[in-house]
C-alpha cells in the first residue's frame, strides 16, 4: 500500500530564532493511525499544522523539505489548491475549541459552511447532515444545538461540534490536534471508537497528537516521538511500549500517573462540609424577564473535606462538577448549606462573604484564558495579596510573590514578564501561585492539568502533593482524568445529571466501585488494564 501522507525532511524555524522542527520525517499510509507525541514545545502541532500550510507566515520561515499527500507535494501547491484540500481531503480538529469556534455564529451555520464549500449542500440538506454529524458525535438533542452559540456550549460540547466539522466531508486525512483534552473518559472512548469505524468504514488515516499515552496504547498503529524539534524514536504500537529504546520515550512512559497520595491528617470536624447543595438556571423568561423554567444543575449534594485532604470530583461533561466549584466560591447561586470551619456561608452576600475569598480559592481550567496578558507575573500574584493585605508595604507584597513562585518551582526573577512568555505548565503554576499566594485553607481546581502532556501532569500531581504536605492545604479536584485524580484523592464523589452516584474513600470506590456507572467510567478510563473488580463491598455512600 502506497502512503497517503509522506513527510521528508521537514524543518521549520521561527523569524529570526532556532530551528523548532528539524528533519522530521514521517509516513501515513489510509487506514492508519499514527500517534505524534512529546511534551510541550517538542514541535507536534507545528509539524501537524505545516501539512496544511497553517502556520503564521509573520512569525514562521517558510518549511524547508517535503509534504506530499497522494504524490502532491503541499509546499509547492498555490492557495487556491490548498483551500480545495482543506476540510475536504484533509481536515483538522484544533486543540482549543474555546478559541477555534466562531463566537458569531451559530453551530449549524459553522458546520453548514464546509458543506456548501466543499460538497454544494444547503438548505435542509444541509441541516439534515448537520444533525446526522452532531448524533455521531454524541451530542445531546441536537435539534437544539444547532441554534447555539459556542458560548452555550461546554466544553466538551465544543470539542465534539469541532469533531462533527471535522468529519463533515468524510476526508481521507484527519489531523487530530489533542481532540479529546477537554471530554470527559467516557465521551473520550466513544469518540476514538467513532474515528475508528469512519477509518474501517473510509479507509481514512488519522495523524492524532496527543500527550495520553493510554489512548495512544489503544488505538494506534504507529508512534512517533518528539523532543525538542527532533523525531527521537519511531516504532509500532506495542513495540514502543514494550521496549522503548531511547531514554525520553521511556521518561514519557514512566510519567504516567499511578500511585496514591499519602495518608491525609486525621481530623474530627470537617473545614468544609456541604449538605443538599442544589443549583439551578433559568432556561426561559417571560416578557418581564422573570424565569418561567429552570434546569436542575445540581440536586441535593453533600460532601466533606477535612484539613490536608483532596476530595476528587469527577463525572461526564455537565454533570455540575464545575458548577459546584463556583456555588463554593459564590460565582453563581445556589440554596443549601456550606460550612467553612463550622461557619454556614451559603446566606452571605457578596460584600460578606469577600473576607473568605482568601480562605477559598481557585485554579481555573484554561491556563491560557485565566491569566490577564496585560499583567506580568508579579501583578497577576500580587493582585490578590492587594485586595485582602491592603496596608501591607508593597516590599512585603513582594516577598510573598517572591516565595509564591519559589514554591511552585519558578525562578522569582521571571515575575516582571507576561503570560505569553511562558509554556502551558509554566503557566498553570503561575494561577496556583496566584491561589497559593494567600496561604488558603482550600483550593479548588477546576481541571487544572487537562491542557497539559503527562510529563509536565507528573510535574504538577507533586507539585500539589508537596505543597499539601507542607501548607497542610485542602483541595477540591475537579477531573475527567482518572488516573490524576487516582495519584491525588483520598476522597471520590462521582457525579451524574447533577447528582451524587457514588461518594467514599477514594481506593475502595476505584477498587470496588458500587454503581454501574463508576463502573462504566473506571473502565473506559483505565481500558488498557484489568476492569475494576465487581464487587457488592461498601465503597461508601451510592446513590443508583
Amino acid at each position: 500500500m502506497t502512503d497517503l501522507l509522506t513527510i521528508s525532511n521537514l524543518s521549520i524555524s521561527f523569524n529570526h530564532g532556532a530551528e523548532v522542527v528539524s528533519n522530521v520525517s514521517l509516513a501515513l499510509k489510509s487506514g492508519q493511525t499514527l500517534a505524534l507525541v512529546g511534551e510541550s514545545g517538542s514541535g507536534k502541532s507545528i509539524t501537524a499544522l505545516s501539512v496544511l500550510r497553517l502556520l503564521d507566515a509573520r512569525h514562521v520561515q517558510y518549511p524547508s523539505g517535503e509534504i506530499f499527500y497522494q504524490g502532491e507535494d503541499l509546499l509547492k501547491a498555490d492557495e487556491k489548491r490548498l483551500r480545495q484540500i482543506r476540510g475536504r481531503n484533509i481536515s483538522m480538529i484544533f486543540q482549543e475549541p474555546m478559541t477555534s469556534l466562531n463566537p458569531l455564529h451559530t453551530v449549524e451555520k459553522q458546520i453548514s459552511e464546509s458543506l456548501a464549500l466543499h460538497m454544494g449542500m444547503r438548505g435542509e440538506q444541509a441541516r439534515k447532515r448537520c444533525l446526522e454529524l452532531l448524533t455521531l458525535v454524541g451530542i445531546v438533542n441536537p435539534e437544539e444545538r444547532l441554534s447555539s452559540y459556542p458560548h452555550q456550549l461546554s466544553g466538551g460540547q465544543k470539542q465534539r461540534v469541532m469533531i462533527a466539522m471535522a468529519l463533515a466531508n468524510e476526508p481521507d486525512l484527519l489531523i487530530a490536534d489533542e481532540p479529546t483534552t477537554a471530554l470527559d473518559v467516557t465521551v473520550q472512548k466513544q469518540v476514538l471508537e467513532l474515528l475508528g469505524e469512519l477509518q474501517a468504514r473510509l479507509g481514512m488515516a488519522v495523524l492524532l497528537i496527543t500527550h495520553d499515552l493510554t489512548i495512544v496504547r489503544k488505538y494506534a498503529d504507529q508512534v512517533a516521538v518528539m523532543e525538542k524539534g527532533a523525531l527521537v524514536e519511531q516504532a509500532d504500537t506495542e513495540t514502543l511500549f514494550a521496549s522503548p529504546s531511547h531514554p525520553y520515550t521511556r521518561k514519557l512512559l514512566a510519567s504516567e500517573p499511578h500511585s496514591a497520595p499519602p495518608a491525609a491528617p486525621h481530623s474530627d470536624t470537617p473545614l468544609l462540609a456541604v449538605k443538599d447543595l442544589n443549583v439551578r438556571f433559568a432556561t426561559s423568561k417571560n416578557w418581564l424577564g422573570k424565569p418561567k423554567t429552570w434546569f436542575q444543575a445540581v440536586q441535593k449534594v453533600g460532601f466533606a473535606v477535612n484539613k490536608g485532604e483532596t476530595l476528587g470530583i469527577v463525572g461526564e461533561s455537565g454533570s455540575g462538577k464545575t458548577t459546584i466549584g463556583h456555588a463554593l466560591l459564590k460565582l453563581t447561586g445556589c440554596d443549601g448549606v456550606i460550612e467553612l470551619n463550622g461557619e454556614n456561608l451559603a446566606g452571605l452576600n457578596q460584600k460578606q462573604f469577600r473576607p473568605y475569598r482568601r480562605q477559598v480559592q481557585i485554579v481555573f481550567q484554561d491556563p491560557y484564558g485565566s491569566l490577564s496578558p496585560r499583567m506580568s507575573i508579579s501583578e497577576i500574584i500580587r493582585e490578590g495579596l492587594e485586595i485582602h493585605e491592603p496596608d501591607i508595604p508593597v516590599e512585603e507584597h513582594d516577598n510573598k510573590v517572591v516565595q509564591a513562585l519559589k514554591d511552585v518551582g519558578l525562578d522569582p526573577d521571571a515575575r516582571h514578564r507576561y503570560p505569553h512568555e511562558f509554556s502551558g505548565g509554566q503557566r498553570q503554576r503561575i494561577a496556583i501561585a496566584r491561589a497559593l499566594v494567600l496561604r488558603p485553607e482550600l483550593i479548588i481546581l477546576d481541571e487544572p492539568t487537562s491542557a497539559l502532556d503527562r510529563t509536565v501532569q507528573s510535574q504538577v500531581i507533586e507539585l500539589l502533593l508537596d505543597l499539601q504536605a507542607r501548607y497542610h492545604i485542602s483541595y477540591l479536584f475537579i477531573s475527567h482524568d482518572l488516573a490524576v485524580v487516582r495519584a491525588l484523592s483520598h476522597k471520590l464523589l462521582v457525579l451524574r445529571r447533577g447528582e451524587i452516584v457514588e461518594y467514599g474513600d477514594a481506593s475502595s470506590v476505584f477498587a470496588r466501585p458500587q454503581s454501574d456507572y463508576t463502573r462504566e467510567l473506571l473502565t473506559a478510563a483505565f481500558f488498557y488494564q484489568n476492569p475494576p473488580a465487581d464487587s457488592h463491598t461498601s465503597a461508601g455512600t451510592t446513590t443508583n
